[in-house]
């Protein structure tokens, strides 16, 4: 099982693709781990070095104290690329990967070929939504969350469609440690790049879902416009587009990263 350790625990990765691609970094959003790529990972990693991982508190990952930050998740990727020697990459996070892969814009751009921010927005939510949000997880566990996350990351239509998709990815939401989860909450909670996206200078990719009512087009137009190399594509999905909409997303994903 490959494990980065770290001075506060191990972080979990997994590498697909050919040694000498380029490397392009995957990285999930609250409440699932590195299988949420599973999709896309057949395509990608016949032309890159596919590198997924588990971030803390999360999957087989550390669950160390909360709670957590953005930068201190960002600092983990830079750490993970470091301990796998890896100079630049191409990032796509979603969500709360997405916050993850803004701060690396703005504060690490020399690790950075290309960054997709996937089903993301400079700020996500309200303080007293996440701290309700935590204070449930802390007494109830993530379980009660599960119907509630369903209606959030799949519309119905997809729900109904494709309910073995959906319940791997519900499995793995359930599967999350609390601690970490929580902790993981409080980083999007006090996660605020409004400001900070406009310093992100590699060429960046912004995927939306049309149906995502947790981080809107609006968000995603917001991005587009103060990233000065931002683009942005809507997809016909809700929160986790890469798995409602995988061929489109995957698609998009090529043709950005290899162009």
């Amino acid at each position: 099982m490959p494990l980065l350790p770290l001075p506060d625990g191990p972080l979990f990765y997994t590498l697909d693709g050919p040694e000498a691609a380029p490397v392009l970094v995957l990285s999930n959003s609250l409440g699932t781990d590195h299988t949420l790529w599973d999709a896309q990972v057949p395509a990608l990693s016949q032309h890159f070095r596919v590198l997924r991982y588990d971030g803390r508190g999360h999957g087989q990952s550390a669950v160390t104290p909360g709670p957590y930050s953005v930068e201190l998740l960002g600092r983990d990727v830079l750490a993970l690329l470091d301990g796998l020697g890896i100079g630049q990459a191409h990032f796509c996070g979603l969500s709360l990967g997405g916050l993850v892969g803004q701060w690396l814009g703005a504060n690490a751009p020399e690790r950075l070929i290309k960054l997709v921010l996937s089903n993301t927005a400079a700020k996500i939510g309200t303080a007293e939504g996440w701290n309700a949000r935590i204070a449930q997880v802390e007494k109830e566990g993530v379980g009660p969350l599960t119907d509630a996350t369903a209606s959030r990351w799949f519309t119905p239509k997809f729900r109904q469609a494709q309910p073995a998709a959906v319940q791997r990815i519900l499995d793995a939401f359930k599967a999350t440690p609390p601690t970490g989860y929580a902790a993981c909450c409080a980083a999007v909670r006090d996660a605020d790049f409004w400001q900070d996206v406009r310093r992100i200078a590699v060429p960046t990719y912004v995927l939306a879902g049309t149906e995502d009512a947790v981080t809107t087009v609006a968000d995603g137009e917001f991005l587009e416009t103060h990233i000065p190399r931002a683009h942005m594509l809507p997809l016909p999905a809700a929160h986790l587009a890469n798995v409602e909409a995988a061929p489109m997303f995957t698609g998009a994903l090529l043709r950005f990263f290899m162009h």
